[in-house]
């Protein structure tokens, strides 16, 4: 019997010793650190040798004392909501972004902000509004990189007393009206025509100054023409026609025109 009570005495013993245990011993990992209040304090924890009291290693607690609270250092990657815009010049445009952005101060986002990561979400959502909203349509589209510089800026600005370091902003979308984006496609379709037109022009104008060099080198050249006319003839034809047309060079007519002289009755000067 004696045997037996000591083991029915040991049981309480054990189950306080492996309570103790399961509360008082964690384990930190390398992407993270931790923030130990005691009696509402923060509290340097006992943890692995030349540590800085934070993280990572193995850390004891005093049971039903000190509370822990983990922050993960890894980059967080956090998508915006879709915003609704209003542009400087007038355009209701709906824009989203993401955030990467990492804790480097575990006690400053844990003791100065309630909740980072909501507080983080909401200065973005803020930021983007007022920053896209001094933008013109145009510069919205085109100047990206310049936008999204502006917007690091800012948020890791207001985020820095937090322990927070904003890595980078990206704007994902552009949502225009369906009204805008017609506007935008015929503007671009008139561009698309003008510079058309313009390519049209310019290969115009080179083809008539190599015309004009041509016919200036025939000019000097007479037999040149008749070499010319003879190519042309052959052109004509080698096609499968029925018909076929003898063009008759001008200085021709004028010789004819010159041995048959004037018309009756009329005089030339």
């Amino acid at each position: 019997m004696g045997g037996f009570d000591l083991i029915y005495g040991l049981v309480p013993v054990l189950v306080i010793a492996l309570f103790v245990f399961g509360t008082s011993v964690r384990i930190v990992r390398e992407y993270e650190r931790v923030v130990v209040f005691r009696f509402g304090r923060r509290a340097r924890a006992i943890i692995n040798p030349g540590g800085d009291g934070s993280g990572p290693g193995l850390l004891v607690l005093v049971p039903l004392i000190d509370k822990m609270v983990k922050v993960s250092l890894r980059t967080i990657t956090m998508d915006v909501p879709p915003q609704d815009v209003i542009t400087r010049d007038n355009v209701s445009v709906k824009v989203n972004a993401v955030i990467f952005f990492r804790v480097l101060d575990a006690a400053k986002a844990v003791i100065s902000v309630e909740d980072y990561l909501y507080a983080t979400s909401q200065l973005a959502q803020t930021t983007l509004r007022s920053v896209l909203g001094q933008q013109e349509l145009d510069d919205l589209l085109a100047s990206r990189d310049k936008i999204n510089a502006e917007l690091t800026r800012i948020l890791d600005e207001h985020t820095s007393p937090w322990g927070i370091k904003v890595a980078a902003v990206e704007v994902k979308n552009v949502d225009l009206p369906q009204d805008m984006q017609r506007a935008m496609s015929k503007q671009a379709e008139a561009e698309r025509e003008r510079r058309a037109k313009v390519i049209n022009a310019d290969g115009e104008f080179q083809a008539s100054a190599k015309l004009a060099e041509a016919a200036d080198v025939l000019s000097r050249y007479p037999m040149a023409i008749q070499l010319r006319y003879l190519q042309t003839m052959r052109e004509i034809s080698s096609d499968r026609n029925t018909t076929t047309f003898f063009p008759l060079p001008v200085d021709l007519l004028s010789t004819l025109r010159t041995a048959l002289g004037p018309p009756d009755g009329t005089k030339t000067s």
